[in-house]
């Protein structure tokens, strides 16, 4: 047992770190404790409020606990517990109504008020390409289209037969269920599909809204757990796996992935020299690109990410930015994923996640066609990556990403496997897969009609 925290002088410095040895996520007990009852009576004498430092330690203490739980359990921590409990645990409390209305409204305000989901996959995505090595940046990109687009047709195929083998409408399967799985998401899939059918069909988008979220949703989970299964087959079969690589390389400086250690062997003088200057820069060099992709998107009618991650890529290749800048981006970009990770899913679980929609996917002609969408495209992509030259587990990953419900899926999905420096191509899988199904889905709906 241990002693009676007296006074800190007299304690000896093998119980004081004993004290801290034990963490809740990053946060060590002592600390957990003290911001938990700290938060506790705040919200209990209704003074929690939305400002930054508030908000922080509720999402930090709610997301870090979620992923403990998650991680207790053997077999679900073998799925993905961690990210699947903190990404749906919440949004179960919040039905149940077992969390305190002050504390959901406030934590659902910032979340969307901020959308700082935003400013973490601009951390995430600069450090992950600014980590690579230039030439596999370049032939991941063009190589990631291969699996994606096998598994995408597989999925169309093996989906659509599901329906009609359990008697849906060809119509109904491939609109209402295989195309909205594939659709990028709510943001940049759901709801564009929602209008776009409405439109087309004359009717009010909240009809087909809410018959398209919760196919999403669930999707999601599966995608989740698909991407535990595939950690777990790379951890049983290492030569599968990367570790966050999408194909094999020999530089060891550039292929360090974003959620790994420290950067150590030949790149360790240049860690070694960061700062703050060069770690603000690189911070401010990731919002200008995303910026960018915000003004680029008034014209261009592109998501700010796809112009961001095109910026990054542009970058890279032109060996514009120095050596010590993008060892900075990559530790920003570790930094989101280790502490930042667990609480943003935590608060998109309370504020963006009803529990209701997620129980509505469970009609079992939606189960099948969703499970064999997912499978599908996952499975195919293992091995037509492997054919392709890349980590058979890291291409089955992305592909899991073009079922997931956006960039909140895809944080939930790599955070499962372990892999978030996948996050540039989990992008290109959700933002382009996802915007070229809605196109031509819309195009085939309209020139061929709902029959």
């Amino acid at each position: 047992m241990l002693p009676s925290p007296q006074n800190s002088e007299q304690m000896p410095p093998e119980t004081r770190m004993r004290w801290f040895s034990y963490r809740i996520g990053v946060i060590p007990l002592p600390l957990f404790v003290l911001l938990a009852a700290t938060i506790a009576v705040l919200v209990r004498s209704n003074a929690a409020t939305q400002e930054s430092p508030t908000m922080i330690g509720v999402l930090a203490v709610g997301g870090f606990f979620c992923a403990w739980i998650g991680g207790l359990i053997p077999w679900i921590k073998r799925l993905g517990g961690p990210a699947l409990v903190a990404a749906f645990l919440p949004s179960y409390l919040v039905s149940r109504h077992w969390l305190p209305t002050n504390l959901v409204q406030n934590i659902a305000s910032f979340t969307t008020t901020t959308n700082f989901i935003y400013l973490f996959i601009t951390a995430i995505i600069v450090g992950s390409i600014l980590g690579m090595e230039r030439s596999l940046l370049v032939s991941g990109i063009l190589k990631i289209f291969i699996p994606l687009l096998a598994g995408s047709s597989v999925a169309l195929v093996l989906g659509t037969l599901g329906g009609l083998a359990v008697g849906m409408k060809l119509s109904d399967t491939l609109l209402m269920v295989v195309v909205p799985v594939m659709s990028g998401g709510v943001g940049e899939g759901v709801i564009p599909l929602s209008v776009g059918y409405a439109e087309i069909e004359h009717l009010n988008s909240g009809v087909f809204l809410a018959r398209l979220l919760p196919v999403v949703l669930f999707a999601n989970l599966l995608s989740i757990i698909s991407a535990g299964i595939l950690s777990a087959i790379g951890k049983r079969y290492p030569r599968l796996t990367g570790n966050g690589n999408l194909q094999p390389t020999t530089n060891k400086i550039e292929s360090q992935p974003i959620n790994a250690a420290p950067i150590t062997s030949q790149s360790r003088d240049a860690h070694d020299q960061l700062d703050i200057e060069s770690i603000s820069t690189a911070t401010l060099l990731g919002i200008g690109l995303y910026l960018l992709g915000v003004l680029a998107h008034r014209f261009l009618s592109l998501p700010a990410p796809v112009i961001m991650l095109a910026l990054a890529v542009l970058l890279k290749l032109t060996n514009i930015v120095p050596r010590k800048i993008e060892i900075a981006a990559h530790v920003v970009g570790r930094f989101f994923a280790v502490a930042v990770t667990y609480p943003l899913l935590f608060a998109v679980a309370i504020s963006l996640t009803p529990w209701s929609s997620i129980v509505e996917a469970l009609h079992p002609a939606n189960l099948l066609i969703i499970t064999l969408v997912v499978a599908s495209l996952t499975v195919t992509g293992f091995f037509v990556g492997k054919l392709a030259g890349l980590f058979p587990v890291e291409a089955a990953l992305v592909n899991a990403c073009h079922c997931g419900s956006g960039g909140t899926g895809a944080v939930a999905i790599l955070t499962a496997s372990e892999r978030m420096d996948l996050m540039p191509f989990a992008q290109i899988a959700t933002r382009i897969g996802g915007a070229i199904t809605v196109t031509l889905a819309l195009l085939a709906l309209r020139f061929i009609g709902h029959t």
